[in-house]
């Protein structure tokens, strides 16, 4: 797939790319003023708010419809900005396009129904307008690039992914945990694809945002998505997660954008030394890794020979209080050393399965 860069379909706006505005489209007053607000901060280049609402529960705010759609044609005339909302199903789209929206996007709840999804890009055949698709809300990348690729096979190459986090049942800080791998796979299987990251739904608290904002440009991240209201205690959906234009504006002067290093400075002396010293340490961890799988296959022998299960919690937990304690002592994250723990003993169980089931 060859996707169009940001300048071509915003061609008066650098990288990154900032979208901001309300969660949801509340009243004209209340985009306007708001609109006034971020029109100040001379950098955002699409304005964005909710106009259909998909909510948890009913009789939740589920935005104003179609008449919101007529507010932000009006916010688009006097303020200059372009204009993006979420489209969840055909009948959005088709409504949207009739009121000259000029970007899309799809939202996490549709991104995970493939059914809606075509429904969407079944509409925009033969239409030129750029489409942003949010993760679905649960961790699958998969589904990510399949709606992604839905879109695509309909004729649009003005496309972007958002990254705004994944539910993640358990005890998290976000409202949407990062889970930041899956956005650098989805760069590693589609490098051409820009990817804007939506701090608002990952932190669920505003607080949180200038965090989220910097990492996801230090990883290269080509935009954001902010949610901005200019009196976030009124908003009627999702107060905690928006800033006033004046708090977006300090955290942007805050901001540090780091540029995507040239092919002379990727290769100068200083940084072939580290990558050299990398390749050395990684041929030694995997030469480390051989030695424990011909361990581990020795391991599997015995237990089959002596009729002893593979799975031993005792020895299992020993290994996690242990290397975590070596990790503390050295230095390293407990956390990251405790997942390489748990990757190396699925392979050891499933080394070990195999060596119990030979013949």
């Amino acid at each position: 797939m060859q996707f169009s860069p940001l300048q071509n379909w915003l061609p008066s706006q650098s990288v990154p790319l900032l979208i901001a505005g309300p969660c949801g489209a509340e009243s004209p007053d209340q985009l306007r003023q708001t609109a006034q607000g971020l029109k100040a901060l001379n950098s955002v280049a699409l304005f964005r708010a909710g106009v259909w609402k998909p909510r948890t529960r009913p009789n939740a705010f589920e935005g104003r419809g179609e008449e919101a759609l007529k507010w932000l044609k009006d916010i688009k005339e006097e303020f200059g900005f372009k204009i993006t909302v979420e489209v969840a199903n055909a009948q959005h789209t088709e409504l949207a396009l009739k009121h000259g929206i000029d970007v899309l996007w799809i939202g996490a709840r549709t991104t995970v129904n493939p059914f809606s999804v075509q429904e969407i890009a079944d509409v925009l055949k033969g239409v030129k307008i750029p489409v942003m698709v949010k993760n679905p809300i649960h961790a699958d990348l998969q589904l990510w690039i399949g709606a992604i690729e839905r879109v695509y096979n309909s004729g649009i190459t003005e496309l972007a992914a958002i990254h705004r986090g994944f539910h993640f049942y358990g005890k998290t800080k976000y409202r949407n945990k990062p889970l930041w791998q899956l956005p650098i796979e989805l760069r590693t299987l589609l490098p051409d694809l820009p990817i804007i990251c939506d701090p608002s739904h990952i932190s669920g608290n505003r607080e949180l945002i200038p965090h989220v904002a910097q990492k996801a440009l230090d990883l290269g991240m080509d935009g954001l998505m902010i949610e901005s209201h200019y009196n976030p205690s009124t908003a009627l959906s999702d107060a905690e997660q928006q800033l006033t234009p004046d708090k977006l504006g300090e955290l942007l002067n805050k901001l540090i954008i780091r540029k995507q290093a040239s092919g002379l400075e990727l290769n100068n002396d200083k940084m072939a030394g580290f990558r050299n010293m990398i390749d050395e340490i990684d041929d030694e961890i995997l030469n480390a890794l051989k030695k424990r799988v011909q361990v581990i296959e020795q391991l599997g022998t015995y237990k089959k020979e002596h009729n002893i299960t593979i799975f031993q919690l005792e020895r299992w937990q020993q290994i996690l209080r242990t290397r975590g304690q070596w990790a503390d002592k050295l230095g390293l994250s407990r956390q990251h050393v405790e997942k390489i723990c748990q990757l190396l003993h699925e392979e050891s169980i499933r080394i070990q399965n195999e060596k119990m089931n030979e013949g």
